[in-house]
């Protein structure tokens, strides 16, 4: 995999009339999205029901979002391009989601929906599909993803990522508030984009990536920019696994054990 498989730019995308274009909020009082596209929510579209060692957001049912999916029209040989106005943060999960569901030709909007407006994209109010269905057929399974103790594992080899800012990822021994999984170095997502919420250069991210060998695992507090980290990676050509409960699933048992600073 390489950027150009797992990123779209905004002046690719505007060039194009074939593809679907999925929204994913929540938005914040935004109520126009990119001409065309779906309008989609991480939490209810991207994510189950949660709680406990499965974390605030779990992954969906695969029925569920299959039906989902049809809905927004997808057949087997469409191109889905997921995009946000969060840095991509919340449009990366859709993106892992949907791979993980088995959707191959499925990219993030680099820039996001700031970008597809400053590229003159056309844009209009969001609303529910009306096309005809698709009839895609998904399963789950093809990406990796961590449990708990796999994620320790990781994390005692120093191949565990938290993708969280510093300060919930140092946390307050005081307070006993945030911390992170003994072992796991902290690599922000939100670090993963330059001043124009672009994705870094490829020489960039590999800087920030490459000291860093062998399979990783990332984490974060919810399964969410872990997401983010997983693109990234996936734009230097490199696997990584998804600890989809994170920080919300491990600090739900007072038994395992907590690390702070960021060490």
């Amino acid at each position: 995999m390489s950027r150009s498989d797992v990123l779209i730019s905004a002046a690719e995308l505007k060039s194009r009339s074939d593809l679907v274009l999925i929204d994913v909020g929540p938005r914040e009082g935004r109520d126009i999205g990119l001409a065309g596209a779906v309008p989609a929510e991480l939490g209810a579209d991207f994510a189950g029901p949660g709680g406990g060692d499965l974390g605030a957001r779990p992954l969906p049912q695969i029925d569920d979002l299959q039906a989902r999916v049809r809905r927004w029209g997808v057949g087997a040989d469409t191109e889905v391009v997921v995009y946000d106005d969060k840095g991509g943060l919340q449009a990366a999960r859709a993106w892992w989601t949907l791979r993980w569901a088995g959707l191959t030709r499925v990219r993030l909007l680099d820039g996001g929906f700031q970008a597809a407006q400053a590229a003159g994209a056309p844009v209009a109010p969001l609303a529910a599909p009306f096309g005809p269905e698709g009839t895609v057929e998904i399963s789950a399974g093809h990406l990796l993803v961590l449990d708990a103790e796999a994620a320790a594992s990781l994390a005692c080899e120093g191949r565990l990522l938290d993708a969280r800012g510093a300060s919930a990822f140092t946390g307050d021994e005081a307070a006993r508030s945030g911390g992170h999984i003994p072992g796991s170095l902290n690599v922000p997502a939100a670090d993963n984009l330059g001043p124009d919420g672009l994705f870094l250069s490829d020489e960039a991210l590999a800087a920030r990536y490459s000291p860093f060998g062998g399979e990783l695992g990332v984490s974060c507090g919810s399964g969410v920019s872990a997401a983010h980290a997983a693109v990234a990676l996936a734009i230097l050509g490199r696997n990584s696994a998804l600890y989809v409960a994170s920080w919300s699933g491990w600090s739900s048992d007072p038994s395992r054990p907590v690390a702070y600073g960021q060490h």
